[in-house]
Formats: structure tokens, C-alpha cells, sequence
């Protein structure tokens, strides 16, 4: 589901696809393909344009694209640790 194999990546997609699973109601069964391919475009469409963010600066994903101010970070940097080999337990 990722880009570049970024596993930030993964969680942002999922957050988004519990957003328009729970809060857009796409989380039932259609009964035509068709019926689920418009239920889904329109709530895409409400997700980018009526419901603003707080990650957004309580902007709606369209106005802060296009938006040319900068944006203060409500989450957390992507750092990895790296492992640290366990420590020595030799008695001597």
C-alpha cells in the first residue's frame, strides 16, 4: 500500500480508510458495483472539501493544498532507530 516501501505510508492510508469507513458510513455492503463506486467517490469528494482537519490546521485537505502558508506539525517525525547490540553479560 506504500509509495516507497514507507511504513508511515501504510499508517496514513489506513487512517484515511477508517475515516471513510466509519465517519462516511462506507462500511456496508452495496448492492451493485456501481452503487459502491458512487458511494465511494462522493465521500471522497466530503472528505476532501466539507470536513476540516486538525493536522491540517483546521483546513479541509483541498484548502491546505492549496494553501501557500506553512504548516505547523501535529505528529511525529520520521525517525528509526537504529538496533543496538545487546550488552555484554561476560563475568570476569
Amino acid at each position: 500500500m506504500t509509495h516507497h516501501g514507507d511504513p508511515y505510508e501504510k499508517a496514513v492510508a489506513e487512517r484515511v480508510n477508517g475515516i471513510l469507513k466509519t465517519d462516511f458510513r462506507l462500511n456496508r455492503v452495496f448492492i451493485t458495483f456501481d452503487e459502491a463506486a458512487r458511494a465511494v467517490e462522493q465521500r471522497v469528494r466530503n472528505y476532501n472539501h466539507l470536513r476540516p482537519y486538525r493536522s491540517c490546521g483546521y483546513l479541509t485537505p483541498t484548502a491546505a493544498h492549496a494553501s501557500t502558508e506553512p504548516f505547523q506539525k501535529h505528529w511525529k517525525p520520521n525517525v528509526y532507530k537504529t538496533a543496538q547490540p545487546p550488552a555484554s553479560t561476560d563475568a570476569a
